[in-house]
């Protein structure tokens, strides 16, 4: 029977909800689903992953050289536990990105990467083409796959109830040696926006018809209105409106937001790929032609800077 190995993401207090959607991707391949955990021995996540419903057992990797995410450190633990599993799943975010292939690697396998959907086992589905197209892959059963999922695609899995037994936690020894060619040396985080994109219900994004980043504060309105999460398109972050960790579409952040609001907006297909997975999708841009129209489910032609400051001040009155 196929085991499923899928890696935790954390902040070494909170469980990153990536992990909750992977492990929903592993139970449609095999009920036998563990999660690894590498951080320090006190981390308070790791009771949060225990929490999981349909997680069998949690690996916890304890060492005071994980406090933080680096990937060249986490890879070689990681992947000596790998050995026992038939697959191992990890987030397709920047983290996922990062460690996986280096696992794969040193487990002189291949990776396959964003899953977004279990047909069998050993048979999935993924987006190619800037999610023009859908692909159906079969992998070798003889061999351990690694696979990157695509969050989006999966709704994560409940926390237990309180009167169920968690998920037994087994303590894995780290090993007494790692790569020394990478180190952590800081942590550099815009604050202009901590709400997590790739989570948010409510999502608005502003593109390059701001103009400037003294324009984009009117992205920045609209989105504290609705109580969303604020985004931008690759061109706003390329022009110095917004912070590349706002970045939304194929090369930045895929989102699947209950509501989606593109101002300013053209819609490269770039970014249209990162919102394929959201619900209802409102467009402005004074440029009737702008491909953001043709996916999205309410449209409105006109001037930013006359639109939002009426629709903004339209949504503070119905609150």
């Amino acid at each position: 029977m196929a085991r499923v190995l899928v890696i935790a993401q954390h902040d070494q207090h909170s469980l990153d909800p990536a992990t909750a959607r992977c492990v929903r991707c592993a139970l449609a391949i095999s009920p036998e689903v563990d999660v690894a955990f590498a951080g320090l021995a006190d981390a308070g996540a790791v009771t949060q992953a225990a929490a999981l419903q349909g997680v069998s057992a949690v690996l916890h990797i304890a060492d005071e050289r994980f406090e933080h995410p680096v990937a060249a450190l986490l890879a070689p633990p990681l992947a000596a536990q790998a050995a026992a599993y038939t697959h191992v799943l990890a987030a397709g975010d920047t983290f996922g990105k990062d460690l996986l292939p280096r696992m794969a690697a040193l487990c002189n396998v291949g990776q396959l990467s964003e899953i977004s959907a279990v047909l069998e086992p050993y048979r999935f589905e993924r987006f190619v083409y800037a999610g023009n197209a859908v692909q159906t892959l079969e992998v070798d059963e003889d061999k351990l796959l690694m696979a990157t999922v695509r969050l989006t695609a999966f709704d994560p899995v409940d926390t237990r109830p309180a009167h169920d037994t968690p998920a037994a936690v087994h303590r894995i020894p780290a090993p007494e040696s790692l790569p020394t060619h990478t180190r952590f040396v800081r942590l550099e985080q815009s604050h202009e926006e901590s709400r997590d994109l790739r989570t948010a219900k409510r999502i608005v994004a502003g593109g390059r018809g701001f103009g400037d980043a003294e324009g984009f504060r009117l992205a920045h309105r609209l989105a504290e209105a609705l109580d969303a999460a604020l985004g931008a398109s690759r061109a706003a972050v390329d022009s110095g409106f917004a912070s590349n960790d706002m970045q939304v579409g194929q090369t930045g952040k895929v989102v699947a937001p209950e509501l989606y609001v593109a101002a300013g907006i053209s819609g490269a297909i770039q970014h249209l790929t990162g919102i394929r997975d959201a619900g209802t999708v409102v467009a402005i841009n004074n440029d009737p032609d702008a491909s953001i129209f043709a996916a999205a489910d309410i449209g409105l032609v006109g001037d930013l800077f006359e639109v939002l400051p009426e629709l903004i001040k339209l949504i503070e009155s119905k609150q």
